[in-house]
């Protein structure tokens, strides 16, 4: 009876050698379901993907969180802290212009003084008071002169002209009701007001958060160009 042959086999290279099995035996009995340097490679890669995964969520809430940061940075900065900054500087510079109408009654009680000179030149007719004589007159009777004394009786009527200056130096008690009736213009600049010192202290209150949100950026493009040079943001 003639034996079959044994089927050749190719000599193992170093290294790759697979132990010698029983004859018999199924191909994977014996041998481990996980060896070292398969495990190696598949444990790094897992760790990759996983790595990889945690930074884009990582990027996409950094993302989220800047945008939120550039809204609230506006909303704070922009609007409410420089808007109450700018504000208490023109209510400082600001100016009360106004129209007033005044509308009353003034008395008016004092005493004037009147000093002038007063000028007469007119005919008048004056009436004595008492008897007056007159010595030396002379008398025309028929034409003669005859000279006398004569006496004015009292109540006697004597036409005259004046031609004099009188001097005038009184003093007028003045008592009137004088009605008034005004439109007064009013322009009051604030900063000259005891107003100025509490807006001065405002803006100094917000200045410092000023400046820090004014330092802050604004976008993305502020973030990274502001450490950047031109050339690479352009």
């Amino acid at each position: 009876m003639t034996t079959p042959a044994a089927p050749f086999r190719e000599p193992a290279s170093p290294g790759n050698e697979e132990p010698l099995q029983p004859e018999g035996t199924p191909p994977n009995q014996g041998r481990p379901f996980l060896r070292l340097g398969e495990l190696k490679p598949a444990f790094w890669t897992i760790t990759g993907a996983l790595s990889l995964a945690v930074n884009i969520i990582l990027i996409v809430i950094l993302l989220i969180l800047g945008s939120q940061f550039f809204k609230i940075k506006t909303m704070l900065g922009d609007q409410l802290i420089n808007g109450l900054y700018e504000n208490f500087v023109k209510m400082d510079q600001a100016h009360i212009v106004s129209t007033i109408e005044v509308n009353d009654t003034i008395w008016v009680k004092d005493s004037i003084p009147v000093v002038f000179p007063l000028r007469l030149k007119q005919e008048t007719t004056v009436i004595l008071t008492r008897d007056t004589p007159i010595r030396r007159a002379t008398v025309f009777l028929n034409g003669v002169a005859v000279p006398t004394d004569l006496v004015l009786r009292q109540g006697t009527k004597l036409d005259i002209y004046l031609d004099l200056t009188v001097p005038v130096s009184q003093t007028i008690p003045v008592e009137l009701k004088v009605p008034v009736s005004l439109k007064v213009p009013v322009d009051i600049p604030l900063a000259e007001t005891e107003l100025h010192t509490p807006f001065d202290g405002l803006q100094r209150v917000i200045a410092p958060y000023k400046n820090l949100f004014d330092q802050l950026p604004s976008s993305w493009g502020e973030m990274f160009c502001g450490a950047l040079p031109d050339t690479l943001c352009k």
